[in-house]
């Protein structure tokens, strides 16, 4: 009997609901079977309107079941509960030789082929799709398949995992809703929660649903690098369902419970300023800055006891085990009781004591031993983010440091890498705690601001002690010795790459302790550390053998310097690689490097093959040193204010195709074959447009700065070179004309920076930019001639976040400069110079209309401050501010007032012209708890100065004041700086 069941048949005929040819057409009909699907022709089934699927029937199951292997219908009927109901129950169709199914014939047959044992790839694309079929026909066995992978993907940490597009990922969570049930729609938001950061800039995004958007938010597992992020992404979206919408009420509603999830607490004071004009944001945005100032105003342990019981979340920074990035810069606010409060787990908070537990830790964190046991006994029960990989606290100055390292190492046991940018409360023995206690740190940025005068190279009429003493260098034997002592006392530190600018407390003793630790050094960047000598940097060169990037502009590097790049023989008489260390170099940046002669340069340069960026700026370099560059790999060039002609430049041009990066603004020789007038050695000699001619020829270049023999022929041959250009910068003796920017803006439609200088600009021009350009974020005039009106500022520029505009706008005036804030919303640095229309009625239009502006430079323009600068303080996150020759208005308290209302400033120019009663008072020392490190004071040989009437003020000298966090300067200065 069983045998007789193997000539019976079942025909599943599949229409493609969609297709809409007859089924009768016989070329719109194809036959397959069911037990042959490992020969299906997809591609050709599917070109099919209708197709019919033979499969054995089975009325009965018998003993005999097992001996017969191709009883396909009984695998269909015992695996989909649809076809067990349909073929086997009491239904008519049992009976019947052709069964008609609409669905779609694609994801049918893959559906037959699972159920046959296929193995089938679930894909983004193919989830939704897959998952109808399985509860439509009632897979069970394939419903579990998808949610299983759906919810590897939801929750592994595998970054090749494939990912899930947002379109796919909207339908998935809204047919979720609708028909699979809970499981699916976690799965999707815990997804979403997971990989924000990665959907956020998707362009579905402003289309996620407001229930998965505010689900998302609510999930423990959202993973964001900081809250700021989150309120961009928010406000994004705002915007997005903005334009779709009316903002009805239940809109309106939306809004305000969407802006109620952000933590404004934890957001950088700039941000918040910057976003006050923001659908949706500016409700809160008043509060909340007066909230983040009263946080900058509180101890720790005045935090920790202003707190109610519980967690409290909207203090405590969002980290997940899926938390990659900390960005916390720019948080003036954060200090150490926030850092922990992070960091500690909800059962913490469930015993009534944590209170006074965390205060105890914070009041005895500076005994170092006590603080450690506190740690290794897990007073705390500090938690571990494994994942975490990069931590900014960048001008985060309130954050102790000390507790900071310290919760580090427990939190982040995986950092890899540390930004601490402009941390003047972090000394050198810091650096040196935080290199031991790290073991997977191979990344640090310490940089700092750069000191506004260096030694020997300012005219000092007088100066305090500080900044003009250089302490006495050790001799190499003695750091030897000296290190030879400590050496059992110090670990390694696996530490590839530092960086140490501007700062000014790192002497030689700091770095030679510093290259003794970090050994393995590949990058290090010590640019305007004015105290390092020649010979120190030297060792390091010796002692760091796998260095292959290496900053040193404005340093005392010179001979001892090159010699180390260039011998295979140490100074400190120890064994190194054969090769010298000139010979891996891959970055040398040795701008105004004085002390370096034509000798000793060629000598290095010979020896760079691997070279990738070069920078010779303001440095003696001639022809006969740039010929000698045998390097092929070079992707950017800096020569800068030197004396190369077009002859040597074309000939490094031409051996280096991969060139992404030329910058040699003030390079008056490019007008020249040869400098010197030799044209002898090399041949054939190259004009001005067969220079460019060579650089045409590449693709790829994406930074420019030039000036002297660029002109609009110089664009035409450049052309084929500049479709990616990003950044370009025209200084004096460059000619672009008219016609070349707008060449400019058609051929480089990417540019994001455009830097003018001496150049002739029309309206015509600048409408050509404005128009076509849509990615540019900074616009620089600067003393250009021409025939610019307000009509061509009048254009929309959404992305522009740098203006500047000196010596070109002299008919500004406060009309005008509210069409700037209309036409560009977005600003967050601006510079005016000239514009001498202005009055005190332009400040109120900056700080209203610009309220997030970061750097603010005015200059010369008219009478600003002439009533005083009272309405600039509602610019609260500004960090550097210049007001010069603006009208004598200001206050004399308004240098100490300054460090008080903007509490992020960090540099500040003045001239006494514009002080109401002829002088301002200073600060006799550092103030503790301030941000402000650099004041510089001009002053004319005339008490007061009328802009505008007469002559213009003669400079008579300049007071800086700098304070590098170990030492407080005062230096007076013949140059106006």
């Amino acid at each position: 009997m069983a045998l007789s069941l193997l000539e019976e048949f079942v025909i599943l005929v599949v229409k493609n609901p969609c297709h809409q040819q007859e089924e009768s057409s016989p070329n719109q009909v194809i036959s397959i079977s069911a037990s042959e699907f490992e020969s299906w022709d997809f591609s050709e089934i599917l070109s099919y309107g209708n197709v019919k699927v033979r499969a054995h029937r089975a009325r009965q199951v018998s003993i005999y079941y097992f001996l017969i292997p191709n009883l396909d219908l009984y695998r269909l009927i015992q695996e989909s509960s649809y076809f067990h109901g349909l073929l086997s129950g009491s239904f008519s169709e049992s009976g019947l030789d052709h069964i008609s199914i609409e669905w779609n014939q694609e994801m049918f047959l893959n559906l037959l082929m699972y159920l046959y044992g296929y193995t089938i790839d679930i894909t983004s694309s193919s989830l939704l799709p897959l998952l109808e079929a399985a509860l439509y026909f009632g897979v069970e066995r394939l419903l579990s398949k998808c949610k299983s992978w759906l919810s590897v993907l939801a929750l592994s940490n595998d970054p090749a995992l494939p990912k899930l597009e947002l379109s796919d990922l909207i339908q998935i969570w809204s047919f979720g809703l609708e028909h699979a049930g809970e499981l699916v729609t976690d799965l999707c938001e815990a997804y979403l929660a997971k990989n924000f950061m990665l959907i956020k800039s998707d362009k579905y995004f402003g289309n996620v649903p407001y229930e998965l958007l505010m689900c998302c938010i609510k999930h423990p597992h959202l993973t964001v690098h900081s809250e700021s992020h989150l309120a961009d992404a928010l406000l994004v979206w705002l915007e997005a369902d903005r334009r779709m919408s009316d903002l009805s009420e239940s809109s309106q509603d939306n809004t305000i419970n969407l802006m109620q999830q952000i933590r404004f607490s934890l957001l950088p004071l700039w941000f918040i300023a910057g976003r006050s004009k923001s659908h949706g944001f500016s409700k809160f945005a008043d509060q909340n800055i007066e909230l983040v100032l009263k946080l900058m105003k509180m101890s720790s342990t005045c935090l920790v006891d202003s707190l109610t019981d519980g967690p409290p979340a909207d203090l405590r920074v969002r980290l997940t085990e899926y938390t990659e990035i900390l960005d916390l810069s720019g948080c003036l606010q954060l200090n150490e009781a926030i850092l922990l409060l992070s960091v500690l787990p909800n059962s913490f908070f469930a015993n009534l004591m944590w209170r006074k537990r965390l205060k105890i830790f914070l009041k005895n964190h500076e005994d170092n031993e006590r603080n450690e046991e506190q740690l290794s006994q897990r007073i705390l029960s500090i938690l571990s983010f494994e994942t975490v990989k990069e931590v900014d606290i960048s001008k985060c100055q309130r954050l102790d440091y000390k507790v900071a390292i310290k919760c580090f190492s427990k939190s982040f046991p995986s950092l890899r890498k540390l930004g601490a940018a402009y941390l003047l409360n972090i000394s050198v023995s810091t650096i040196l705690k935080l290199l031991q206690n790290f073991r997977q740190l191979n990344e640090v940025d310490l940089r700092v601001d750069i000191a506004p005068v260096l030694p020997g190279q300012a005219s000092v009429i007088c100066s305090s002690p500080g900044l003009a003493q250089t302490p006495l260098s050790f001799s190499l034997t003695a750091a030897s010795n000296y290190f030879d002592s400590i050496q059992g006392r110090c670990s390694r530190s696996n530490i590839t790459r530092l960086t140490l600018e501007g700062r000014n407390d790192i002497c030689d003793i700091d770095l030679w302790n510093i290259s003794r630790l970090c050994d393995s050094l590949c990058y290090l960047n010590i640019k305007r550390c004015a105290l390092l000598t020649d010979p120190c940097i030297a060792y390091v060169i010796q002692r760091c053998k796998k260095l292959h990037s290496l900053i040193v502009c404005y340093t005392s590097f010179s001979g001892y310097s090159i010699l180390a790049l260039c011998t295979t023989i140490s100074v400190t008489n120890e064994q190194t690689d054969s090769n010298s260390a000139a010979s891996n170099l891959q970055m040398l940046h040795m701008s105004k490097c004085e002390g370096v002669d034509e000798t000793s340069l060629l000598n290095l340069i010979t020896r760079t093959q691997k070279m990738k960026s070069l920078c010779l700026r303001d440095t003696k370099i001639s022809d006969s040193v740039l010929y000698e560059f045998c390097g092929s790999s070079l992707e950017a060039l800096d020569i800068s204010n030197t004396m190369i002609s077009r002859m040597a430049l074309a000939h490094v041009i031409s051996k280096n195709p991969d060139l992404k990066s030329l910058k040699a603004r003030g390079c008056k020789n490019l007008l020249q074959l040869q400098s010197g007038g030799r044209t002898d050695k090399f041949s054939p000699l190259v004009s001005g447009q067969e220079l460019f001619k060579c650089l045409g020829k590449r693709s790829g270049l994406e930074d420019l700065d030039i000036g002297w023999g660029f002109s609009y022929f110089s664009l035409v041959s450049l052309r084929p070179a500049v479709s990616f250009l990003r950044a370009i910068s025209l200084g004096l003796g460059a000619s672009l004309g008219e016609d070349g920017l707008k060449l400019l803006s058609s051929a480089s439609p990417l540019l994001e920076s455009i830097v003018l200088c001496f150049q002739e600009i029309t309206d015509s021009a600048l409408t050509s930019i404005v128009t076509s350009l849509k990615h540019l974020q900074e616009l620089a005039l600067s003393y250009c001639f021409g025939d610019i009106s307000l009509q061509s500022l009048k254009l929309p520029m959404l992305n522009l976040r740098k203006l500047r505009l000196e010596r070109v706008t002299p008919w500004m005036t406060n009309d005008d400069l509210l069409v700037l804030t209309q036409s560009y919303p977005n600003l967050t640095e601006l510079s005016l110079v000239g514009c001498s229309h202005l009055n005190s009625d332009a400040q109120p239009i900056i700080s209203t209309r610009w309220p997030g502006m970061i750097y603010l430079h005015l200059e010369e323009c008219g009478r600003i401050t002439e009533n005083g600068v009272a309405s600039l303080y509602s610019c609260i996150a500004l960090e550097d501010l210049l007001l010069c020759h603006n009208g004598s208005g200001i206050q004399k308290s308004f240098l100490l007032d300054a460090a008080l209302k903007f509490p992020m400033l960090r540099l500040i120019s003045l001239d006494t012209c514009d002080a109401k009663e002829g002088d301002f008072d200073v600060p006799e020392e550092k103030e503790e708890g301030r941000f402000l490190s650099i004041v510089k004071i001009s002053r004319c040989k005339s008490k007061r100065c009328t802009m505008g009437i007469g002559s213009a003020p003669v400079h008579k000298e300049t007071l800086v004041m700098f304070w590098n966090g170990q030492n407080f300067t005062k230096t007076l200065l013949k140059q106006r700086l």
